[in-house]
């Protein structure tokens, strides 16, 4: 038992290029390293694509598959996370292409208005009290919503940049646009953000619904599970 903590300890050390060639080497918990160390920013982009807590996860679980399946192709031209971002993207997008086949964009960003983006931002500090905690969870809400209200273009620039904490180089990466672009488009969302929010929430931005715990533990179980049955994996010891 103590070992295979220690070992499992060794994998959480790694940089993500080592985890990368250790999965190749078909070691298990290697990818379950690399899922647990991302699962919460690719759950948030697909939140915010999807609008839709249980469609988020599904996303998330089918990119991660997809992922496993195409890793013998990352070269590490890009990082890791960018790699993984752009799977998660594109299997949202497809959702919502396969949602309404012939919507127009202005079509798909009213649907998603209707659910809650994903947020964890800096600043704010946990209160215990079942009554702030209520009120905070209140304030949350209509920025969480706020957010979702942006469109689509914005929103996504926003959650990279702000949320995920990419660099303006990795976010251009990531979405295959010029960094000018991505500038030009946070400055934009965040203004229409202060238009549509009081400052005085800006408290309640604080781990609202982070994807951590026992959430990040099932669905990495989930495809831990799935991939079990289709590969005959062996754990490093």
């Amino acid at each position: 038992m103590i070992q295979s903590s220690l070992a499992k300890a060794s994998y959480v050390q790694m940089p993500d290029a080592e985890l990368v060639a250790c999965v190749l080497r078909g070691e298990q918990v290697a990818f379950q390293t690399v899922m647990q160390r991302y699962n919460q920013r690719l759950y948030r982009t697909a939140r915010g694509i999807v609008g839709d807590d249980a469609e988020a996860e599904d996303v998330v679980q089918e990119a991660w598959m997809l992922a496993f399946g195409a890793i013998a192709s990352f070269r590490g031209e890009a990082a890791l996370l960018t790699w993984l971002i752009r799977i998660v993207i594109n299997e949202a997008r497809g959702r919502l292409r396969k949602r309404r086949p012939h919507a127009e964009l202005s079509d798909i960003e009213t649907a998603q208005q209707s659910g809650t983006l994903i947020l964890d931002f800096p600043g704010g500090q946990k209160v215990d009290n079942p009554e702030a905690n209520a009120a905070r969870t209140e304030a949350r809400i209509l920025v969480e919503r706020a957010v979702d209200r942006l469109p689509e273009s914005y929103r996504l620039v926003f959650l990279l940049r702000d949320v995920q904490e990419c660099s303006i180089a990795e976010t251009a990466a990531i979405l295959d646009i010029r960094p000018e672009t991505i500038k030009t488009r946070l400055f934009r969302a965040r203004q229409m953000l202060r238009d549509d929010l009081n400052n005085t929430l800006a408290d309640a931005l604080h781990g609202s619904f982070p994807f951590l715990g026992r959430r990040c533990e099932r669905l990495t179980g989930n495809v831990m599970r799935r991939l079990a049955g289709q590969h005959g994996w062996a754990s490093c010891s």
